[in-house]
């Protein structure tokens, strides 16, 4: 496997969940700083999508202070080597009389939604060849688009809620009868979601015809799809990570409980200290109190998802339970969750820092794969062209 010194952890992005991507990135940067093995680089991509790279980056004091992007522009941006970057990333920035380089042996990606937890990001480090933790491009792009993640389903047949998804030229051209469609074909209550973004961020849900059209214009004001499909009533909300690249593992399950019928944003990161950080206790069970069968069922269909979709590092999975009929209905993948669901893996008996180290070996492993294999065809095509001229009109 080839040797690494310098991990560069990318965090912030183009995305609703920038905010989220900050705290992810700092929780793993904070890790790598005690293994001194490595030397971590933190890697900010702000809004505007610039590079900034320093030491000062990796403290989540220097985002929480309120001139911090007066800070950053004080640092200023790099600019990544395309000429140099080969199988590593190089950025560099040019000062008055000197020019500043930075290389970078391994990716460590922290974003969260479009633009960097979608598959773009790991499209980059494919094209420089350069290893790195977590899903790739493909299983990156599926994963993070709820609608190819339903179609995926019913190709497995995995439970799943009934469904209808739309893209915003549809609702421009035929908003009433997408209304009426959703109206006759689904049952109510629905929920509305933008299909590119997590977090809960932009989702309704709608319990009658009048409150509809305007859950599908939010949803499509942070996306250009709508995905619109059937609650699960007496619900119970559960979680499965998977980590690992040849025999990946399942973590014990995670019941939560929210403050509505949506597990909400603030739920999630903000009410008693955010339920998917880890922090609100009161929100969550780990165990979940299922049966031991439920329990086996939702693991093992985690597991298939996972190896089916050719995810590998880390991933979790998120399922619908109903807790009178006893049916389960798996729901969102997120291909990088967020601080790597870390609170559950240490129930699950997995320290954050033997998890960070595996994700590391599981990079390089899959790489030494990439390479072993051969990217190049010898062909005679271009020699028979001689003379050809290509037929145009």
């Amino acid at each position: 496997m080839k040797d690494i010194k310098n991990i560069g952890v990318f965090f912030g992005g183009k995305s609703p969940e920038h905010d989220i991507s900050i705290i992810t990135g700092e929780l793993i940067i904070s890790v790598l700083k005690k293994m001194p093995e490595y030397k971590v680089i933190p890697v900010y991509l702000d809004k505007q999508e610039r590079f900034f790279i320093d030491e000062k980056l990796g403290s989540l004091s220097f985002f929480s202070a309120d001139n911090y992007q007066n800070k950053l522009n004080d640092l200023g941006a790099y600019n990544l080597d395309l000429d140099s970057s080969v199988n590593r990333l190089v950025f560099n920035k040019k000062g008055f009389l000197t020019k500043e380089v930075i290389k970078i042996d391994l990716a460590f990606p922290a974003f969260h939604g479009n633009l960097g937890e979608d598959g773009s990001i790991q499209g980059m480090f494919n094209i420089f060849n350069i290893p790195y933790v977590g899903c790739d491009l493909a299983s990156s792009g599926i994963a993070m688009n709820k609608i190819l993640t339903k179609i995926f389903y019913q190709g497995l047949k995995i439970p799943t809620t009934n469904f209808l998804s739309y893209s915003r030229s549809d609702w421009e051209e035929r908003k009433n009868s997408i209304l009426e469609e959703i109206k006759n074909s689904l049952k109510w209550p629905v929920f509305v979601k933008p299909p590119h973004l997590g977090s809960s961020i932009g989702i309704t849900k709608v319990n009658n015809f009048s409150e509809l059209e305007q859950a599908c214009e939010v949803a499509l004001h942070y996306d250009d799809q709508l995905l619109v499909e059937e609650s699960v009533e007496n619900l119970v909300d559960l979680t499965c990570a998977v980590r690992g690249y040849k025999n990946p593992q399942a973590s014990l399950l995670q019941e939560s409980s929210f403050s509505s019928d949506l597990f909400s944003y603030e739920d999630k990161y903000l009410s008693d200290g955010g339920a998917q950080l880890g922090q609100a206790e009161k929100k969550i069970i780990i165990p979940a109190n299922l049966n031991e069968s439920i329990t086996k069922n939702i693991q093992a269909t985690s597991l298939k998802i996972f190896k089916k979709l050719g995810c590998s590092g880390i991933a979790r999975f998120d399922f619908l339970y109903n807790k009178v009929s006893g049916e389960y209905f798996a729901n969102e993948i997120n291909p990088l969750p967020g601080t790597l669901y870390h609170h559950l893996w240490e129930k699950s008996g997995v320290s954050i820092d033997q998890l960070i180290k595996d994700l590391i070996k599981d990079a390089l492993i899959k790489q030494a794969e990439k390479d072993a294999s051969t990217h190049s065809f010898s062909s005679e095509v271009l020699g028979k062209l001689k003379g050809l001229k290509l037929a145009h009109k």
